[in-house]
This record gives C-alpha cells, sequence and structure tokens, in this order.
C-alpha cells in the first residue's frame, strides 16, 4: 500500500471513529436530562481537542517521525505486494480496538466515549496534511514510498521504489 494512501486512511479512519463515537455520546447523554454537566464538559473538550489537533497539523512539512521514516526507507526496484486491507487493519489495530473498546464502554458510560471522540479528532486533524508532504517529496525526489509488510507488534517501515520521474501532483 502506498504510504500517502496509508495515511490518507488513517485521517478519514480517525475522523469516523471520532464521529461513531460522538454519535454514542450524544445518544447516552440525551437519555440522562438530570445531569447536563457530562454534556457541556464532552462539548467542551471536543472544541479544546479540534483546536489541539488543528495547532498540532498546522505545518505543510512532514512532521519528525514521518521524515525519520522516510530517511530510513529501504530501496527495492520491484513493486511490494499490495494488500491495502490487511495493511490497514495490520497497523491501525489500535484505532480499532480503542475505537471497539470505548463504543462498549458507552454502553455504561457516555463518558468514555465523549473523552476518546476527542483524542480521535486530535489524531485525525494534527495527521491530516501528511499526505500531501509525502506526496511533494515523492514528487521532488521521484520516488514512492510503500508500508512493508511487518509484524502489528513492530514499527512501521517503509519501502522506497523507483517512481518513474516527477509530475505525480496535479497541476
Amino acid at each position: 500500500m502506498r504510504f500517502g494512501d496509508f495515511l490518507r486512511a488513517t485521517v478519514l479512519l480517525s475522523a469516523a471513529s471520532a464521529t461513531l463515537l460522538a454519535a454514542l455520546t450524544v445518544v447516552g447523554l440525551s437519555g440522562d436530562v438530570g445531569n447536563q454537566t457530562a454534556t457541556y464538559v464532552c462539548a467542551a473538550w471536543w472544541a479544546l481537542s479540534a483546536l489541539i489537533g488543528t495547532w498540532l497539523g498546522r505545518r505543510a512539512q512532514t512532521s519528525p517521525p514521518i521524515a525519520r521514516l522516510l530517511a530510513e526507507a529501504r530501496s527495492q526496484t520491484l513493486l511490494p505486494e499490495q494488500h491495502p486491507g490487511r495493511t490497514l487493519v495490520n497497523r491501525l489495530w489500535p484505532l480499532l480496538l480503542s475505537t471497539i473498546a470505548a463504543a462498549v464502554a458507552s454502553v455504561f458510560w457516555a463518558q468514555v466515549a465523549g473523552i476518546a471522540a476527542g483524542f480521535a479528532v486530535i489524531w485525525a486533524l494534527a495527521w491530516r496534511r501528511q499526505e500531501q508532504a509525502v506526496a511533494a517529496i515523492e514528487e521532488r525526489d521521484g520516488v514512492r514510498f510503500y508500508v512493508e509488510r511487518t509484524s502489528p507488534l513492530r514499527p512501521i517501515k517503509l519501502i522506497r521504489t523507483p517512481g518513474f520521474g516527477g509530475d505525480f501532483l496535479p497541476v
């Protein structure tokens, strides 16, 4: 799977997780009319998490961890095997597990899903420009970066392949 596509999918899945958890929070808190404090705390946390995520994702260049990943990418002339679904599950299993755990906990405590939704908002907004930064590096260097198949418990690794020159970005 191309690394830029992986980053885009990560942002979209984080935003989807935040949306699901926020909806579960609203449904859970709407039944508790007597306790408006939790509703206000969740709304304030979501606003604060949007500000934090926007602040963290404000830079147009790659973040230091992604720059390090790109610099340490192993060069290869052949394209790696393409298994996007397996790659997403392999690398994003913590997001899936935390979303499921917060959704189950929201049945008993709606605030748990509200707090988890805020963290998913931060993650989605903080990583929103990284795909464009990686695409710019691919364009500049004439290469493509792919996610290497590794164990789900090991750090992510990338493969650098020839990109057949520049002009990847639309004019």
